[in-house]
């Protein structure tokens, strides 16, 4: 039986890895179970198991600006001691990173070969995690980038949306970031596949976890609303501008899936599909916006 390690197990996405994978022998490390910069510790705890998701990571964008360092400790040197645990015990890692990587300006999918360029720290931070994995464990450590990630469990855009079409007469939302919003639970479900294809043999390297087609953060809430049962008309477009941030956002954060077929897995559904699940799944009338983590 295949032994799987879930790090980061208490947030949003390490939620749903633990219901995908329910029924299997998984040891799920939460942050206050596992400091994931503790190499040591780290080091312990993969020994023995066959497949490590790690879902662990610094996602305060905004306050990676003003601690970089410490947003590189999680993201980059921690991810680093944790790729070469896996070297040690042969075990395949499986990496969340992200579209920030990049730098926001193409006007076409990016390809997974693509250049990368961070605008902000949090991508650099990311970025330094990526090349840990890829440098110590070419053959079997696998990048997962995904982007407008979406869930049950924990804060997030969508479910502040839900809130807020019960709270307000309007709202306004961006319409000049362009990206594919993204299930967590279908992003769990493919890192899954992508560990079992991983054990037959899947080339290492980096995949694109994104759900298929694009939108802009105004066409995700129009959405969000008309799917609530709301009116969309309530979400009212405004730019980037009028919401100045720290850190700055890519505006354009579509990622190319030709990848996938490399693993024998076909592109992720699209967007508005995962979305109308999502809304049908009772966990995400079951919990409060900004549940446990």
């Amino acid at each position: 039986m295949t032994r799987f390690l879930v790090t980061g197990a208490g947030g949003m996405l390490g939620h749903d890895l633990l219901d995908v994978l329910d029924g299997r022998d998984v040891t799920a490390a939460t942050r206050a179970e596992l400091d994931i910069t503790d190499a040591a510790k780290v080091r312990d705890l993969v020994e023995g198991h066959d497949v490590v998701l790690n879902a662990a990571a610094w996602t305060d964008v905004d306050g990676a600006e003003s601690d970089e360092a410490g947003a590189t400790a999680v993201n980059g040197t921690a991810v680093a001691a944790l790729a070469a645990a896996c070297a040690a015990t042969g075990a395949r890692l499986v990496h969340v990173s992200t579209d920030y990587v990049f730098a926001g300006d193409a006007t076409s999918p990016y390809a997974e070969d693509a250049p990368t360029a961070p605008l902000n720290a949090y991508g650099r931070s990311k970025l330094a995690g990526e090349r840990a994995v890829l440098g110590t464990l070419p053959g079997t450590g696998y990048v997962v980038r995904t982007a407008w990630l979406y869930g049950a469990h924990g804060k997030n855009f969508v479910r502040t949306m839900l809130r807020l079409a019960g709270e307000r007469d309007y709202v306004e939302v961006v319409d000049d970031q362009v990206g594919q919003p993204t299930w967590s639970r279908d992003l769990a479900e493919r890192m899954v596949a992508l560990a079992g294809a991983a054990l037959q043999g899947a080339p290492g390297g980096v995949y694109h976890a994104t759900a298929s087609g694009q939108t802009s953060w105004h066409g995700l809430a129009e959405a969000v609303f008309a799917e609530a049962g709301h009116d969309p008309a309530r979400v009212r477009r405004t730019t980037s501008a009028a919401y100045a941030r720290p850190a700055p956002r890519p505006s354009y954060s579509v990622l190319g899936h030709d990848r996938w077929a490399a693993a024998s897995l076909a592109p992720m559904r699209p967007w508005r599909d995962m979305l109308t699940a999502a809304l049908a799944d009772p966990a995400f009338a079951a919990r409060p916006e900004g549940g446990p983590r």
